[in-house]
C-alpha cells in the first residue's frame, strides 16, 4: 500500500527567517534557484504522492499563486487557517479535505527524503496510530530527541538539547486518521506537545529510522546550508 495523500504544513509565520525573506512565507524562501516548497513537492512526487493538501495561513495568497503558476495540473487543495491553530489544529483542519484513512503530514520548511513505502510498511504492520520518520544525527541541539524500544515503539520524547548522537523527529508523520480523530483535542493545539507527547501511552506510536537527506530551514544559517547542499545535490 502506498501513501497517496499528503498534508504540507505551510502556515507558519517564519519569524526567525524574516531578516532573510521579509516578503515571503518561509516555505517559499529561495533555495538553489527554486522556492523551498518546490523541493518538498518534488521529493513527495518521487515517492508516489498524488494529492496534496496545503495547510496555509500567513501570506497564503503567495503560496496559492506559486502553486497555480508552477503546478497548474497538480491535484491540490488549500486548508486555510483564519486564526492560528498550531501544528495540530492545522492538521486536524486539513484532514477534513483528505479522502483516505492513512495520511502523511510533513512540514513545509523541512525536506526529509524518506522512503515512504518503507514507512507505510511499518505503519501498517504495526497497526500504528502514528508513525514518525526519525533521522539519526550527531551533535544536534535544535531538535528534541526520540527514544524507541527494540520493536520501534516510541517510549519517550526529550526536550531540545545538545545530544552526542541520537534520533530526532524529522517532521514526517503517517497518521491513522480514525485514531487521531478519536483523541480529545481542542481546535488549536500543538501536534508535538498535545498529541504526540500526551497520547504516547494511549495510542500506538512507532518510530522508523531513515537516513535520507534532511534539512530544516527554520534559521538563516540552515537556509544558507540548504541552498548550498541542494544546489550541489540537484544542480551540479
Amino acid at each position: 500500500m502506498q501513501i497517496k495523500e499528503c498534508i504540507i504544513l505551510a502556515g507558519g509565520l517564519g519569524t526567525r527567517l524574516r531578516s532573510e525573506v521579509p516578503d515571503l512565507p518561509k516555505c517559499l524562501a529561495p533555495v538553489a534557484g527554486k522556492p523551498f516548497l518546490h523541493w518538498v513537492i518534488r521529493h513527495l512526487q518521487s515517492q508516489h504522492v498524488e494529492r496534496f493538501i496545503l495547510s496555509v495561513g500567513y501570506m497564503h495568497e503567495k503560496i496559492e499563486a506559486f502553486i497555480a503558476d508552477a503546478y497548474p495540473l497538480l491535484p491540490v487543495t488549500f486548508s486555510l487557517e483564519t486564526t492560528p491553530l498550531g501544528t495540530g489544529g492545522a492538521i486536524k483542519l486539513a484532514l477534513l479535505q483528505c479522502s483516505g484513512n492513512d495520511v502523511m503530514a510533513v512540514n513545509g520548511d523541512t525536506l526529509f527524503e524518506t522512503d515512504n513505502d518503507r514507512l507505510m510498511y511499518y505503519h501498517d504492520e504495526n497497526k500504528a496510530a502514528c508513525t514518525l520518520a526519525l533521522k539519526p544525527v550527531k551533535d544536534s541541539y535544535r531538535f528534541g530527541s526520540v527514544e524507541i524500544d527494540a520493536q520501534g515503539n516510541i517510549v519517550a520524547f526529550s526536550e531540545k538539547k545538545f545530544i552526542q548522537s541520537g534520533l530526532i523527529n524529522g517532521g514526517v508523520y503517517l497518521l491513522d486518521r480514525q485514531c487521531f480523530e478519536q483523541a480529545d483535542l481542542p481546535v488549536a493545539f500543538s501536534f508535538e506537545k498535545d498529541y504526540l507527547e500526551t497520547y504516547i501511552g494511549a495510542q500506538k506510536m512507532i518510530g522508523v529510522q531513515d537516513d535520507g537527506y534532511f534539512i530544516d530551514i527554520g534559521i538563516p544559517a540552515d537556509l544558507k546550508k540548504a541552498h548550498e547542499e541542494i544546489n550541489k545535490k540537484y544542480n551540479d
